[in-house]
């Protein structure tokens, strides 16, 4: 499954944003939040663990 984001730990770093090796993220400016493009996740994990806040997941 592809990256989930759980908007109540999401700190809106971009973190994961600059670790995503199919740019299948972005930053919501308004909400401030990851938001992952689902279509375009590769579920690699690199944002999982790049992630300060542990506030997104690749479930399998």
């Amino acid at each position: 499954m592809p990256a989930i984001v759980n908007a109540d730990e999401c700190s809106g770093c971009g973190t994961c944003v600059d670790e995503c090796p199919s740019e299948a993220i972005t930053l919501d400016e308004e909400k401030g939040l990851a938001v992952v493009d689902q279509d375009e996740c590769v579920e690699c994990g690199a944002c999982e663990e790049a992630c300060p806040n542990q506030a997104i997941k690749v479930e399998e």
